[in-house]
């Protein structure tokens, strides 16, 4: 009998991989699809629009590394094709992959190796990209895994502008699963100019609202890092990024990085902005 399981086990790390095979449970990839079957068909049409619009959904694909402050504070520098992740602060630091769960981490220029706490700077690491990411790219992903879309019709923004408005829910992924947003877009650009956000999703009334401006093109696609009264900066897209930024603690050379990425004239048109 106990053979009949370990066959069962072999056969599943063949067809699921090793990898998948050696992560804890609680990290194992999410099961979960976009709720197309729950989604208001108006709604999801309104949501291909807004990728279209933002550079379509090869260009985001294709795109590799991407770099950005939240609001001027914490750094991210994401491998959107490995999982690998930086995640930077005043006080930590965090390299880390996000499919495997694995990293290495420092508080205060320490290295943390006692793993209980290696494991809490992972998981911080881990929710820290969630948040930030959501803030970041959340146009790319309203048709993410557990994701349910309603088209709330047209109303007014609240800079008073038309907007198509449409709900965005999530179930059973993310760290705060319970979370809604109402999404605004542009009837003609058909970009995001608002969200609300409703800490839970039976909410009456938002928590806030923040504006989405301020969208430049990088690589191939369209992001927006004006939040209102908070920014994203050091937002940048590249093709090149040496392994270092994922593998040391030593602090990056931006100036070698955008000269590897970047041309003279390129460069010049960032001075100026």
């Amino acid at each position: 009998m106990r053979l009949l399981k370990l066959s069962h086990v072999l056969l599943l790390c063949a067809v699921l991989g090793l990898t998948a095979c050696k992560q804890p449970a609680e990290h194992a990839p999410p099961r979960a699809v976009f709720n197309l079957a729950g989604s208001d068909a108006k709604a999801v049409a309104l949501a291909e629009e807004v990728v279209q619009a933002c550079g379509g959904r090869e260009n985001w694909e294709k795109t590799r590394y991407v770099t950005w402050r939240l609001f001027n504070k914490r750094l991210q520098v994401w491998d959107k094709t490995t999982g690998n992740l930086r995640v930077e602060s005043r006080r930590s630091l965090v390299l880390m992959n996000l499919n495997t769960m694995t990293g290495r981490a420092w508080k205060l220029d320490d290295e943390l190796t006692e793993p209980e706490e290696l494991r809490r700077a992972i998981q911080y690491g881990y929710e820290a990209f969630i948040n930030d990411s959501y803030w970041m790219f959340m146009p790319f992903k309203l048709k993410d895994p557990g994701v349910t879309l309603k088209y709330l019709g047209v109303q007014l923004a609240p800079d008073s502008s038309t907007a198509e408005v449409i709900s965005v829910t999530f179930q059973g992924v993310g760290v705060t699963p319970n979370n809604k947003y109402h999404v605004f877009i542009d009837p003609r650009t058909k970009l995001v100019t608002y969200w609300k956000y409703f800490m839970d999703a039976t909410d009456p009334a938002p928590r806030f609202s923040t504006p989405w401006r301020d969208y430049q093109k990088h690589g191939n696609i369209l992001l927006a890092s004006d939040r209102g009264q908070k920014k994203n900066t050091g937002l940048a897209v590249f093709e090149h990024m040496p392994a270092s930024v994922f593998e040391s603690p030593a602090p990056i050379d931006w100036e070698a990085l955008n000269a590897e990425n970047f041309s003279k004239d390129e460069l010049s048109e960032d001075d100026e902005e």
